[in-house]
């Protein structure tokens, strides 16, 4: 194969060159180009772990997997400018050289880094959704943006080049494209409820090109409005329409609860975002925590199974990509929380394990982050993590509330709101016994599709990066 035997050669070529090769590709998006640029890549990671994961890529674009549609659309439907941002910040700096740099980091500080950071810029938002996990925040909390980029900063040393943004409403923090293009070498995934998009703000979009939205949806329009107000579903709709049409990637987001899994698990909804345009789908499971928390709004253990098992379906099936919160437990080794994967810094400056584990020991007014990961919290929950043989069951605070309630008693944890603290006791026997009727259907599931193949090596993920 020349195209292999012309890559041996540039083995010792700099990733500047390498990407100048990728850029040089992306005017294609054929099964060859994808290839081709698999190769490249191959070139850039120390670790056997991510050029087997490129050579796993490689093989589903020569089976065309539905899944490789997505690198297909970068090439083939955006911006030029987000295009190139996404293989440079994304694939180049974060995935493929910023492992390099984790690892680096791992052995001089003692483990591994999270591989991204949730920060909740402002806590403003002029919608009142019923059970939003963070609407018991002051709504008057906001990082300055000098916080916020001497998080990302740090965060960049550890070899990060991915940080997500969450809120409140992130457009409403009116510098926040100050950020972007400050650090216009890492990409942004910012949660939205999408409101706020309009012509001037799609040109900002394209402008810095390294943000990608991800817009909030229950639904329909029925569903969507009777959570986010009416109006909200054709404002989402239209926002998506003035994305595609710019040539801009974006996201759906949908909290699962008991009201609206029928939707989410009918192949004619993802039909209908992938007409939209979506990228992906992001899947979270309501959680009683934040404004008014309902125990009654949880999926059922039922109702989750069947999520988790639709969603792999329509990964074989749909061209898009889907990410589980709570379903992925198996495919990422288990919890993300308490720096594993990642943690979220509120808009008080608060450092969080999870975006729904409204406690914490530290803030990032009088701690650096180096320090918060090495807190004895934080070792603790990754100590925790470890113990759940159970993938399928990750979570502190639905699937082991024992533990949830054990670290929330923690030495100097504090709660990051009025009423954080219900689920851990109002709400404790509730949480036990959903956890207890969720396990009697995860458990067997485990045993069946999972144990034999993740069980031995469910630990791997600490060390992948």
């Amino acid at each position: 194969m020349k195209w292999v035997k012309m890559l041996q050669s540039l083995k010792n070529y700099s990733t500047e060159k390498i990407i100048s090769l990728l850029l040089s590709l992306a005017t294609s998006s054929s099964n060859e180009t994808l290839a081709r640029m698999t190769y490249l890549m191959e070139l850039i990671p120390k670790k056997d772990y991510y050029r087997e994961r490129i050579r796993w890529m490689r093989q589903l674009i020569r089976d065309n997997h539905p899944s490789m549609e997505f690198p297909r659309r970068i090439l083939r439907d955006l911006h030029p400018n987000q295009r190139d941002k996404w293989i440079t910040n994304l694939a180049v700096n974060h995935l493929l050289s910023g492992t390099n740099k984790r690892k680096t980091w791992a052995d001089r500080e003692g483990y591994y880094p999270p591989s991204t950071v949730v920060i909740s810029p402002t806590m403003k938002c002029n919608l009142s959704c019923y059970g939003c996990y963070a609407g018991d925040y002051q709504k008057s909390l906001e990082l300055s943006l000098e916080e916020i980029d001497s998080v990302l900063m740090q965060m960049k040393e550890m070899g990060v080049y991915f940080a997500v943004i969450s809120g409140g409403e992130p457009f409403f923090k009116d510098d926040i494209f100050e950020i972007f293009k400050k650090h216009s070498d890492m990409a942004f995934l910012v949660f939205t409820h999408g409101g706020l998009i309009d012509e001037r703000m799609v040109e900002r979009l394209i402008e810095v090109g390294n943000v990608m939205p991800a817009f909030s949806l229950e639904g329909y329009e029925k569903e969507t409005d009777e959570r986010r107000g009416a109006g909200h579903f054709r404002k989402v709709m239209h926002a998506m329409d003035l994305l595609r049409a710019a040539g801009l990637s974006f996201c759906g987001s949908f909290t699962q609860t008991n009201k609206n899994t029928g939707i989410i698990t009918d192949g004619s909804y993802i039909d209908m975002l992938v007409e939209k345009g979506c990228f992906a789908l992001w899947l979270f499971s309501y959680v009683p925590v934040g404004r008014k928390p309902e125990i009654g709004l949880m999926p059922t253990p039922e109702q989750r199974d069947f999520m988790r098992r639709s969603t792999a379906e329509f990964r074989a099936t749909k061209p898009m990509l889907f990410i589980d919160f709570w379903n992925d437990g198996p495919m990422i080794s288990g919890c993300l929380a308490g720096g594993r994967k990642y943690f979220h810094i509120n808009a008080n400056g608060d450092i969080e394990p999870c975006v729904f584990c409204h406690f914490a020991v530290d803030n990032i007014r009088r701690t650096s982050i180096k320090e918060a990961l090495r807190s004895p919290l934080f070792r603790k929950i990754r100590e925790k993590q470890g113990e759940h043989d159970n993938l399928l069951r990750p979570c502190m605070l639905i699937d082991h509330p024992e533990v949830g309630r054990e670290l929330f008693g923690t030495e100097g944890a504090y709660s990051t709101h009025d009423g954080a603290a219900e689920i851990f006791t109002d709400l404790a026997r509730e949480m036990d016994d959903y956890a207890g009727r969720y396990g009697e259907i995860a458990d067997p599931a485990w045993e069946r599709e999972f144990a034999a193949e993740v069980g031995q090596t469910k630990r791997a993920g600490d060390v992948k990066g």
